[in-house]
């Protein structure tokens, strides 16, 4: 007797693996154009390609040989903010700022003020940014810049949103902090009996959160947010005690992250830490338009591999192996780090529709 059974023949694409002959370790990256990226890691490192990652310059932050750069923000090719994540009382929650290519440093942001630990920093534009802490006092740690991170204010305590005993946000990989459009920004956070999302409309000034189906607890919940349009975003978490588990680490949201779904569809395999856009095209995106649902796709990584997405996270192909843990595109070519000096770069992904092939089996 033969029965029919269907084989997924999926298109093909991968991640070109870029030897940097390093061991640092890196969850911070920027793509500011296909040919300019910048990277931060381990020891006070940075790098920076400016010729599509065919070479790469190392910088040393000076005084900074025990940081840990866990979040880049690039205004252009010379002026990049290097955030540190680590414990305030040992002095590691820093931020630095170069504006000639990564040649000189000025220490911008110090504090040995305790329990402030950085997880993020974003920017809207060249001027206005904001940067997250895990809570204090019961509430999280804000700080904003309006001179294009030279200056950092703390926000006061009354005006920061509240947090759950426990809850706290993930600094795996600079974007469980999102600013988006004009003056739209989210957190994600996990920690605690539930993951969360904050949003705030208002350059970070005043806050609404949102609970969410994604399970959270000590070591799981949101590490990643990424929007497309005013209204859709995705967000993507999991444990990192348990990186291979993909149930529930993808929430979907359809009208600007007031409510958030489970996606109902193919999960990406295991924890994701971070999820960027590609385009097809390399112009670079400014998040006022919506984008074309057939002229971009969602690419999600973590320590087991990562994915993408063609349909607006419903779905999900593999796309490789390889841990990353951090990826960041300008158009479409993406720029993805890991442990031990693992870079990627990737310049194509296929969006023809996963192929079913006919084959008879006999019983």
């Amino acid at each position: 007797m033969l029965n029919p059974l269907f084989l997924v023949q999926p298109a093909s694409a991968q991640w070109n693996i870029i030897d940097i002959k390093a061991t640092t370790h890196m969850r911070a990256v920027h793509a500011v154009s296909p040919s300019i990226c910048w990277i931060g890691g381990t020891k006070g490192t940075i790098l920076k390609t400016v010729n599509g990652g065919k070479t790469w310059i190392t910088f040393k932050v000076p005084g900074a040989d025990s940081l840990d750069f866990r979040d880049v923000h690039a205004i252009n090719k010379n002026t990049l903010i290097a955030m540190s994540a680590g414990e305030s009382e040992k002095d590691k929650a820093r931020m630095y700022r170069t504006d000639d290519g990564g040649e000189s440093w000025s220490l911008v942001y110090q504090t040995t003020q305790n329990g402030v630990f950085l997880d993020g920093i974003d920017f809207w534009d060249k001027n206005r940014g904001i940067c997250l802490g895990d809570p204090i006092n019961g509430k999280l740690f804000i700080l904003t810049t309006e001179d294009g991170g030279k200056s950092w204010v703390e926000q006061p305590l009354e005006s920061r949103p509240a947090a759950e005993p426990g809850e706290a946000c993930f600094a795996a990989s600079g974007t469980s902090l999102l600013a988006f459009g004009k003056s739209n920004a989210y957190i994600g956070t996990g920690g605690s009996k539930m993951a969360r999302v904050f949003r705030s409309e208002d350059f970070g000034r005043t806050w609404q959160v949102s609970s969410t189906p994604l399970p959270a607890g000590p070591t799981s919940g949101i590490f990643g947010l990424r929007f497309w349009s005013k209204k859709n975003g995705i967000a993507v978490g999991g444990d990192y005690k348990r990186t291979t588990d993909s149930t529930r680490n993808v929430l979907l949201t359809k009208d600007g992250g007031v409510t958030w779904e489970l996606s109902k569809m193919t999960n990406p395999a295991g924890l994701k830490e971070c999820v960027a856009i590609y385009q097809k095209t390399d112009a670079i995106w400014t998040g006022e338009t919506e984008l074309r649902s057939d002229d971009y796709a969602l690419v999600a990584t973590g320590p087991s591999g990562s994915s993408y997405s063609i349909d607006r996270g419903k779905s999900w192909r593999f796309l490789g192996k390889e841990g990353f843990h951090a990826v960041s595109f300008a158009g479409n070519v993406g720029y993805a780090v890991g442990a031990n000096g693992l870079i990627g770069k990737i310049d194509k992904l296929s969006f023809k529709k996963t192929k079913r092939k006919l084959v008879l089996v006999e019983e």
